[in-house]
């Protein structure tokens, strides 16, 4: 696993953030995480934040506020997020340098050997 503790946010990424945050009106930035799911074994889960917890690291990226959970960042370390739209679809992709796998949809991943404490 990477000792980064960022996880940043490209140009299209940001602009796609501020908007959901400036129409919610409640949003305090972007939540990132990951639970133990999906086709590979851990999912990323991507939300307007409503409040920061104890164990939330708060990460700024190209101006936008990140929070994300101490054991959620040790898998997300290092990670570039994109906003990307393809025809009619639309959404975010993440680059996680501690990913060994996706799958298809890219919305799970599998750690690399070692990675998982």
């Amino acid at each position: 696993m990477t000792n980064e503790t960022t996880i940043n946010l490209s140009d299209s990424a940001k602009e796609h953030v501020l908007k959901v945050l400036e129409k919610d009106g409640n949003g305090l930035g972007l939540r990132v995480g990951v639970k133990t799911t999906g086709c590979s074994g851990y999912q990323y889960v991507i939300e307007t934040a409503k409040e920061i917890n104890e164990e939330d690291k708060e990460i700024e990226s190209n101006g936008v506020k990140i929070i994300v959970d101490e054991q959620s960042l040790r898998y997300l370390a290092g990670t570039e997020l994109d906003f990307t739209r393809e025809g009619l679809n639309s959404g975010f992709k993440f680059k996680n340098p501690n990913a060994e796998e996706s799958c298809g949809c890219g919305e799970s991943f599998s750690l690399k050997e070692g990675t998982e404490n």
